[in-house]
């Protein structure tokens, strides 16, 4: 008997590198990954979208990307900023572009919509994405109701700091059999030899494997958990 547990596991950075790809493909192929965010800006963009046009179970959203931001021991400070993040016109502009290039490159809308490094929690770029979300009728990340963001799988603290344990085989499952009734995102970040520069690199080779490891998938099915994608996430 299941208690209605509903699960999505999306990866961000979906184009990002040639390795975020395959670890993408990886994890989806072999492992609980249902849906990915892609990144319309990076450089692997195209090939990221080429899979999802190869592989329509696979549900995929847009990952504005407004710019990253590194925590340098007294403060944050940016690797870069595509535009000013306070300035209402260009962030609606960027946006807008942004998911004109989706659209372009997938050939269909966003399945959900979040943002890098979740910039969109923050005004403007909130009122502007959740217009976007409303527009197309998807889910906005940690504003649809009903459904749960979990962003416990993860690799470095807060302040970037180095947190293997996040996303051990051992700490995914424990998340797994502790999730709440209902429906939720799990947040992952996987790859394979990353080679994008990205200040989280080497755990994604390790979401991967974890994403993949016969334990976790175990535990899903022990639990009556119900692996689910953007496309069909609704009870």
């Amino acid at each position: 008997m299941t208690d209605g547990r509903r699960l999505i596991v999306n990866a961000d950075d979906f184009g990002l590198s040639a390795g975020v790809n395959r670890g993408i493909a990886q994890a989806h192929e072999q492992g609980i990954l249902t849906s990915a965010s892609l990144m319309v800006r990076a450089g692997h963009a195209a090939e990221a979208a080429a899979y999802a046009q190869a592989h329509p179970e696979l549900s995929v959203g847009l990952h504005v990307d407004l710019g990253e931001w590194h925590y340098t021991g007294e403060h944050w400070v940016a690797a870069y900023e595509v535009v000013d993040t306070a300035d209402d016109a260009e962030v609606g502009a960027e946006v807008a572009a942004q998911v004109e290039r989706f659209c372009a490159l997938t050939g269909r809308a966003p399945t959900h919509l979040d943002a890098h490094q979740h910039a969109h929690r923050s005004e403007p770029a909130k009122s502007i994405v959740l217009a976007f979300g409303r527009r197309f009728g998807v889910p906005v990340r940690s504003f649809t109701p009903g459904l749960r963001y979990e962003g416990g799988f993860y690799g470095q603290s807060g302040k970037g700091e180095p947190w293997p344990e996040g996303i051990a085989v051992g700490a995914l499952c424990e998340l797994l059999r502790a999730l709440p009734p209902g429906a939720s995102e799990l947040g992952c970040h996987p790859g394979i030899d990353d080679d994008s520069g990205s200040s989280y690199c080497a755990e994604r080779t390790v979401e991967t494997a974890t994403l993949c490891d016969p334990r976790v998938r175990a535990v899903v099915a022990e639990e009556g958990i119900a692996l689910r994608s953007y496309l069909d996430w609704r009870d």
